[in-house]
């Protein structure tokens, strides 16, 4: 039930998020109260959402012009960026190679993080096998080089970490 409620929230949440990106075409009026870019920042990220356990991702479903939510759970640091996975005969796989640019949610308690990028993907056996390391539950769906497992790197990333008890949001970028 906190899984169905909390999904409910992100999708929400990110439904106002692409409303209020279109309201406001130059993202240039949004000013975070306090921005980071230091090195730092994809590892203060990766914390976040790694505790969180379960995240959120939105996806643009192109020929029905609909955005799409999901739940993940995987993200990995390899090779110095952050990376997602999930398997290619899945549809939100085919709505990334259409349209690469997606949201993702991560919530806990109070405080939230979505971080707005282009995920790529990395074909390399290299990069499969370091996520499926980090996630042995899924040794029994995938393997590294399958034809199915896709990894993907967070490109041209912006996270906004806010909270309920707060008006500033923190803005990392990597």
């Amino acid at each position: 039930m906190k899984i169905y409620k909390l999904f409910i929230m992100c999708a929400l949440a990110c439904s106002i998020s692409s409303a209020v990106s279109a309201a406001h075409e130059d993202e240039s009026q949004y000013k975070p109260s306090v921005s980071y870019t230091g090195g730092d920042d994809m590892q203060q990220v990766y914390d976040f959402v790694k505790k969180c356990g379960t995240y959120f991702i939105a996806t643009l479903d192109v020929n029905q012009k609909q955005p799409r939510v999901r739940p993940f759970g995987t993200i990995n640091i390899f090779d110095g960026k952050l990376y997602i996975q999930t398997g290619k005969i899945k549809r939100v796989a085919k709505q990334i190679a259409k349209n690469n640019n997606v949201e993702i949610c991560a919530y806990q308690g109070a405080e939230w993080i979505r971080i707005e990028c282009k995920l790529v993907e990395d074909n390399r056996i290299e990069a499969q096998e370091s996520m499926l390391k980090a996630y042995p539950s899924l040794a029994g769906q995938y393997k590294p080089g399958d034809g199915n497992t896709v990894v993907y790197y967070m490109k041209d990333a912006k996270a906004y970490r806010s909270s309920f008890s707060s008006q500033s949001d923190i803005l990392y970028q990597f």
